[in-house]
């Protein structure tokens, strides 16, 4: 199954290195591929950056994709859960889009086109953060569905 990343902006070179070890051990059992978007510029206005990052993203989705857009008021699954939603994710072979918005959020088109919105939880995080936080728990959820170790 295709797992796609997608992200507003650049990761400074510690996010991009735990970023790097968890993408590689996700490969083991995933086809991964990350596309990051340019971040809009600063001088627009919230909105603005939103519906321009959203446009960025929305346009790099892979046609039948089942679409998760982290967003902090959606489903806040346990590593169970998205073991048990990664898996039927699988058996539908249609692959999945993780869409990771930028500092200021992700643009209502994107989470009208989400299928799922997946919460971390209540807390406020980096962007950057956040997307080492998703691919840690992608590769706990295939751990758990493998049966490995790593899960504890």
């Amino acid at each position: 199954m295709l797992t796609t990343i997608l992200a507003v902006g650049k990761l400074r070179p510690s996010y991009q290195e735990a970023c790097e070890e968890y993408l590689a051990r996700l490969r083991r059992f995933d086809e991964v591929a990350v596309h990051q978007v340019r971040e809009a510029p600063a001088s627009e206005t919230p909105v603005v950056q939103r519906r321009t990052e959203g446009q960025r993203l929305l346009a790099r989705v892979p046609d039948r994709a089942v679409v998760v857009a982290l967003d902090r008021v959606g489903t806040g699954w346990t590593s169970e859960a998205l073991a048990a939603a990664l898996g039927r994710w699988r058996e539908n072979g249609r692959g999945v889009a993780l869409i990771i918005g930028g500092s200021t959020g992700l643009d209502d088109a994107v989470l009208a086109r989400a299928d799922h919105r997946w919460s971390l939880g209540p807390l406020t995080l980096p962007h950057q953060l956040a997307r080492v936080v998703v691919l840690e728990q992608w590769y706990r959820a295939g751990t758990i569905i493998r049966g490995e170790k790593y899960h504890k």
